[in-house]
């Protein structure tokens, strides 16, 4: 009898890539996929620790778990992902019910431990071993047929802002091997990906280095451009330090390269950047949008915020208001500071909770606004979307265009893979619906 897995993600892409890959393994010992979470032999929770109460988040789904098994023999209860190498030992004290916990430079070694479980002892294995890990990853093959796949480029972050826990739970900088990242793309292309997104906790730092040459991002995407089956390419999460004229000039030569960018700023205060350790400034960003705008005045970007970062004075928050005004992001994501145990930010005096819940509402406001016109620009044209799947009405599709606008459409499966154009009827701010278009029209 064939064991079963559920596995629920949570957080970044990197999670969801890092969740197909531990599949990928497990299913080479017997496991098979299961959607039904009462029904597992084994329950794993990838989980992520940027946000706060994260943690508590994980002992609620464990508790939730406990229930649904109740009455039922217990799965192995798996907790993987940042939360698991921040907390390590002390989630197996808090919780029994927990049986293994690894972290995400140790997923090379689920096999091993799956396969030599007992209950009578828990594991804990959070070593940062990334090397390894991709070493093992590289000999299995990446099963995912998705239309659009993320493919790891990149892992941990040297940077070390003050807010951030990744160099603690993703460890530093690791960027792979040129070929196996490549040789990992045609697979995802054979298998039937149109879209492949570059993902690393910095993905732009990408720097591989083989005999006399040094391999970056810009020459990830140029490689990229030469497979015929590819529609696009995308890459996410940046930081403005690493975003190279190189990698600037890809929007020049490349015809594949999506004109969106997810490049996160945090605040529109040079005191508050340097107080995070941001290592970059206001102007500096603005450098690179004046840039790329100047390339194809269509690229748009999208952002981070921090909210109420501690020592944030009301000029300091006037001065992100103003930046938002200025560059209208067109879909962001904005959080009250919380801290991180263990970066240097968590001792910091927070500043209120009213006054931090009313700057995230005005700042919402804002890029929500922008948000929802750049949707309404889209009204009565004709977009190319590329159709990943069918949605739980059997009758519609879902795709996205070129600025990841999700996009619901009648269809059929016929059109799955494929860029088809759509035309837009209506929008609210996180979508757009519309319907197919059976003759020739200009794309907007």
């Amino acid at each position: 009898m064939q064991k079963k897995v559920f596995i629920k993600t949570f957080g970044c892409q990197m999670n969801e890539y890092d969740s197909s890959r531990i599949y990928d393994s497990i299913k080479k010992i017997g496991f098979i996929k299961t959607e039904k979470q009462d029904s597992a032999n084994c329950y794993i929770l990838n989980t992520c620790h940027i946000r706060d109460k994260a943690k508590e988040k994980v002992y609620h789904e464990v508790g939730r778990v406990k229930q649904l098994y109740s009455k039922k023999n217990k799965p192995i209860m798996v907790v993987a992902g940042c939360v698991a190498q921040a907390e390590n030992e002390e989630m197996l004290k808090r919780e029994p019910y927990i049986d293994i916990v690894i972290g995400p430079q140790s997923y090379h070694k689920i096999n091993q431990i799956l396969l030599n479980f007992t209950e009578k002892e828990k594991k804990e294995i959070t070593e940062f071993d990334t090397v390894k890990k991709f070493e093992y990853f590289d000999k299995i093959e990446n099963k995912s047929n998705r239309v659009s796949s993320f493919l790891t480029i990149q892992e941990g972050c040297d940077k070390f802002c003050h807010f951030c826990v990744v160099p603690f739970t993703r460890g530093p900088e690791y960027s792979r091997p040129f070929n196996k990242i490549i040789d990992e793309a045609e697979k995802l292309i054979k298998n039937g990906s149109k879209e492949i997104t570059l993902i690393g906790q910095n993905v732009n730092a990408y720097s591989y280095k083989k005999d006399s040459k040094v391999y970056k991002i810009s020459n990830l995407i140029n490689e990229l451009e030469k497979f015929s089956e590819l529609e696009r390419i995308r890459y996410t999460t940046s930081h403005p330090r690493d975003m190279t004229d190189d990698l600037i000039d890809c929007y020049v030569t490349s015809k594949k390269l999506m004109p969106f960018i997810h490049l996160p700023i945090q605040s529109g205060s040079n005191r508050i950047l340097k107080l995070m350790n941001r290592k970059h400034t206001v102007e500096e960003y603005l450098e690179i949008y004046n840039k790329l705008k100047k390339i194809n005045s269509k690229i748009e970007f999208s952002s981070d915020f921090i909210i109420s970062y501690p020592g944030e004075t009301v000029k300091e928050f006037n001065e992100t208001i103003e930046l938002i005004k200025k560059i209208r992001f067109i879909n962001s994501y904005s959080f009250i500071f919380s801290p991180r145990p263990g970066t240097k930010a968590a001792g910091l005096e927070l500043i209120s909770d009213e006054i931090s819940k009313d700057r995230l509402l005005k700042v919402q406001e804002i890029l929500f606004s922008h948000q929802l016109e750049m949707n309404q620009s889209f009204e009565n044209k004709y977009i190319d979307v590329l159709v990943e799947n069918k949605t739980k009405k059997g009758n519609q599709l879902f795709g996205r265009n070129k600025y990841l606008n999700s996009v619901i459409f009648k269809g059929d499966e016929k059109n799955i893979g494929k860029i088809t154009k759509v035309k837009i009827e209506s929008c609210n701010q996180n979508s757009l619906f519309g319907e197919i278009v059976h003759k020739n029209m200009k794309a907007a």
